[in-house]
């Protein structure tokens, strides 16, 4: 399929006759006369690159790149400023606020060309590299030996505390089909973005810039992929390659990313699980789930993965005094426990009200203390050489 080419200057001419030029050259042009007109088109569409006048009258150009900049679509998308604008601090705005290259008019066509070419390789290679698990992001996997015993609040509170201390991007990832509830939770548009990925047919299509598109952003400031709620959509779990290509794309969409990986071990756990730089197993301190967990942590490992990297959070649901005390599920569980969380019915009440995670709600409650000391534990780690 031709590369795409956004034109957005507010010349007539210029539109008509670079268009033109780019499009004999086997590129597919899209134009627009505005800054906002571009934006929505640059929104809608996904070019694969934009070439962006700065004097126009409704919104210049340098407006234009930070919002392209601002939002996760088209943060990554090459930005060539084509403009009259040739002064040395007219070119430092525009690469301050992110245009990848600056060309000022006139200029030969094969000058321009040559520009284009470049920046699309570049991008070009950039998305290679994302495809073969290029990324650099740090992957949390969590998972348990059954169902029910808090895996998903466990993702997104934990996501939540990594945003809150690093300021940096988090993303939280729904990994069961069909089994998804963030969407009802938090309050966001229901959402398929999982399905529709694993529902992909040929894995390369599977991109980067694909995967990026399909994540929900959250007021928090949290990116998450949904995953539907519809039973239905179970089948998918078998579509190991989809899966295998997702996890390596998101590990270079941000500094970290929490994946839910819900109960069990899953069709496509032999190939996730070894992308995971930590993996957390949640449990509640009854015996039968303990022998259960015992035997996953096994199952974990015999696939190759590190005991080192398998860790367990103990999660005391409910007051009772049934469960047993972290010392002794410890000791029952012979592998170490690196938290604990209490319960909190009331704040989780609060949390599902304002449709947000726990830990925002009450900042110096004793949950968000306890899943603290994980982010702690996750960005020591994260810190140490890879």
């Amino acid at each position: 399929m031709a590369e795409k080419i956004l034109i957005v200057d507010d010349d007539l001419d210029t539109l008509r006759l670079v268009g033109l030029m780019l499009q004999r050259q086997g590129y597919q042009i899209s134009a627009a006369t505005n800054g906002q007109q571009g934006l929505d088109k640059a929104f809608d569409e996904s070019p694969d690159l934009i070439l962006l006048d700065v004097m126009m009258p409704d919104m210049d150009g340098y407006e234009v790149t930070r919002r392209l900049r601002q939002n996760t679509s088209t943060s990554d998308t090459p930005i060539l400023m084509f403009t009259a604008k040739a002064q040395l601090d007219d070119k430092v705005v525009g690469f301050e606020v992110g245009v990848n290259d600056y060309l000022t008019k006139p200029t030969h066509p094969s000058e321009l060309q040559a520009r284009v070419k470049t920046l699309l390789a570049r991008s070009d290679k950039k998305e290679n590299s994302a495809l073969s698990g290029g990324g650099n992001g740090y992957m949390v996997g969590i998972l348990s030996a059954r169902g029910g015993l808090g895996t998903t609040t466990l993702a997104i509170n934990l996501a939540a505390g990594l945003l809150t201390k690093t300021k940096d991007e988090v993303i939280v990832a729904e990994m069961l089909p069909g089994q998804g509830t963030l969407a009802l939770e938090l309050g966001l548009t229901a959402s398929t973005g999982l399905v529709d990925l694993l529902s992909i047919s040929r894995t390369n299509e599977l991109s980067s810039k694909k995967v990026r598109e399909t994540l929900t952003h959250h007021g928090s400031g949290l990116k998450i992929l949904l995953s539907s709620d519809r039973p239905r959509d179970m089948h998918l779990v078998n579509q190991v390659s989809n899966y295998e290509m997702l996890v390596s794309q998101l590990t270079g969409l941000a500094r970290f990313t929490v994946l839910d990986l819900g109960l069990g071990i899953q069709p496509f756990a032999a190939k996730v699980l070894p992308l995971c730089n930590e993996i957390l197993i949640v449990l509640e301190g009854v015996p039968n789930t303990i022998i259960h967990t015992k035997a996953l942590i096994e199952d974990i490992a015999e696939m190759g993965v590190n005991k080192r990297m398998i860790n367990v959070v103990l999660n005391n649901r409910v007051r009772s005094d049934t469960q047993l005390p972290s010392s002794q599920v410890q000791t029952n569980l012979d592998h170490e426990i690196i938290g604990t969380l209490t319960p909190a019915p009331e704040l989780f009440v609060q949390a599902t009200r304002l449709q947000t995670p726990a830990v925002l709600c009450q900042p110096e409650s004793l949950m968000t203390r306890q899943v603290g000391k994980l982010v702690d534990f996750i960005t020591e780690r994260e810190a140490l050489p890879r």
